[in-house]
């Protein structure tokens, strides 16, 4: 059961509103697939969005590492070795985390689906079954409680608070917020590397000080600033601590845990470079007690199941999730084994990502 050929093509997914956070503004999902046939008559599917400004991929490179590298070194490979074909992934090329991810994604559908068994099953089982939250972007605050309104009224009962750009309006945004939906969702706060740790204590402490409960805030200081990190977690906020971009590989994870610079750590497959690695993170995180959120960039259906069936199989360990890339859309094209149905996820016992001929994929010829 080898992989005979792939290819490569575009997905493209209109948002329902524009993504907005302190590092950009994005109006439609358009994200690089990747697909896999195995000489059996099997198919699989990877996906990776662009984000240059997190992880440095754009759009045109991960197409490119894909085409021309991660594709044609896994030509011929036998599916059921995974932890080879994952390796042949990590060293073809450096960095490239997205295509990376898109690659090993497609690599463990078609290794699920070979043993008959959904992803999930294959990494360990687990409830098929999750809540996931729903981002609020940042916008004048008015707009934000009215999209916080909205949300709740599609069935989400936890909301990630988009802010980063003003500490000062930041404070009087999220305590507007809480006051207008507090008992009726769990409220984070994402600030995507926009403060300074003063800054960061001086809004924990007001949030603290006027007694409002935020479940975790969300790398508030810019990715290297482990420092700050740490700083702003000595500082005992009621409110717990997670890293994002600070946590890219088990690396930056073990060395977070070494200064004590995070509370909890937020686990994507587009930083981590695929599931290998994600599921590393994960276990190393479950033997030190440090709680994860399954979190995503801007994608679509075909990544996010993948992290949905982690999250599934690594349930004792990641207790949040932030899985609303197709929620986000004004549409999901993806027909798989995992439904997202606003809030809540669900998965089906369709072998591997379940997923058959997905619409809006241009392919290159």
């Amino acid at each position: 059961m080898r992989i005979r050929a792939f290819r490569t093509g575009l997905l493209r997914i209109p948002l329902r509103t524009p993504f907005k956070t302190a590092l950009r503004t994005v109006d439609s999902i358009e994200d690089a697939v990747l697909r896999f046939d195995t000489d059996n008559g099997l198919f699989a599917y990877g996906e990776a969005p662009p984000t240059v400004a997190i992880t440095g991929d754009s759009l045109a490179g991960i197409l490119d590492a894909l085409q021309n590298t991660l594709g044609p070194a896994l030509l011929g490979r036998d599916v059921r070795d995974i932890s080879g074909n994952c390796g042949i992934v990590q060293n073809a090329l450096p960095k490239n985390t997205s295509a990376k991810a898109a690659a090993e994604i497609a690599l463990y559908d078609l290794y699920a689906q070979s043993r008959a068994l959904p992803l999930y099953e294959a990494l360990g089982g687990g409830t098929p079954r999750l809540t996931t939250d729903l981002t609020i972007s940042v916008n004048d605050t008015a707009m934000m409680i009215a999209d916080c309104e909205k949300a709740i009224g599609r069935g989400f009962t936890a909301l990630k608070i988009k802010v980063g750009k003003q500490p000062e309006d930041d404070i009087g945004r999220l305590q507007a917020i809480h006051r207008a939906v507090a008992g009726r969702a769990t409220l984070r706060i994402d600030a995507n590397q926009g403060w300074t740790a003063d800054q960061t204590i001086a809004v924990l402490r007001a949030l603290d000080a006027a007694g409002l409960d935020f479940d975790l805030i969300e790398q508030p200081v810019a990715a290297d600033d482990i420092k700050g990190m740490q700083i702003i977690k000595a500082a005992k906020s009621r409110i717990p601590l997670m890293a994002d971009e600070s946590a890219f590989d088990l690396a930056q994870v073990k060395a977070l845990h070494a200064a004590s610079a995070a509370d909890i750590i937020n686990i994507k497959l587009m930083k981590s470079a695929g599931l290998s690695n994600a599921i590393a993170i994960a276990d190393y995180c479950a033997g030190q007690n440090m709680e994860c959120m399954m979190g995503c960039m801007l994608e679509g259906g075909i990544s996010a199941a993948a992290a949905v069936h982690l999250a599934i199989a690594k349930s004792s360990v990641i207790s949040r999730i932030d899985l609303d890339g197709p929620s986000l859309g004004c549409f999901d094209p993806i027909d798989g084994n995992v439904r997202f149905d606003d809030a809540v996820i669900s998965v089906s016992d369709r072998p591997g990502l379940g997923i058959q001929a997905p619409a809006n994929i241009s392919w290159f010829e």
